[in-house]
């Protein structure tokens, strides 16, 4: 098996290389956009197989699993992507601050053959974090290629998390004992 990874994310990359087997990085773009009425539990796994179904399946060869990823984050069925500014970043965190929320990471696997799909959950708490927290970590981490607003490996996890409920990779972006359980059924 040769897994080809299309994701830009170095978080995925750094998880699946860890695991032993070939990969290779491969370019998806596609553009990720969602019906508005799709249940916020169900977009990261509609996003994943939409990455997927823009990778040219003649490219794909014999033992090659392509894997695909997207990961949101949601506060009362708010879907929270990544922020586009420093206000937009500090209102994100504000809104998870103190409370819980979920944090959704869709997977689709495809080879020559088949194709399948999952989401992970993992429920997250936020302990209250005070403005000056919230802009020291924005300032510092720069989280703009973060859903939510925050990775939990970094500052911001350590300091803010209280606990969570689920798989701590899938806050990072993939759920690893997940996938691989995962992989062994799909070849």
């Amino acid at each position: 098996m040769h897994l080809l990874l299309a994701s830009k994310s170095p978080r995925r990359r750094e998880l699946l290389s860890t695991l032993g087997l070939p990969l290779s990085i491969v370019d998806v773009d596609v553009e990720e956009k969602i019906d508005v009425s799709t249940p916020a539990s169900q977009v990261a796994e509609r996003l994943a197989i939409l990455k997927s179904q823009g990778y040219d399946s003649q490219l794909l060869k014999q033992g090659d699993v392509l894997v695909t990823a997207d990961t949101v984050v949601v506060c009362d069925e708010n879907v929270l992507g990544k922020p586009h500014s420093r206000q937009e970043a500090y209102q994100m965190i504000r809104s998870l601050s103190g409370r819980e929320h979920q944090v959704y990471t869709g997977v689709c696997l495809r080879s020559q053959t088949c194709q399948n799909s999952f989401a992970e959950k993992t429920d997250v708490w936020f302990r209250d974090l005070s403005d000056e927290e919230i802009f020291h970590y924005i300032d510092t981490y720069k989280p703009f290629d973060k859903a939510g607003a925050y990775g939990i490996q970094e500052w911001i996890g350590m300091v803010g998390i209280e606990r969570i409920d689920g798989c701590y990779y899938n806050v990072m972006g993939l759920p690893v004992a997940r996938l691989c359980k995962e992989l062994t059924k799909f070849i």
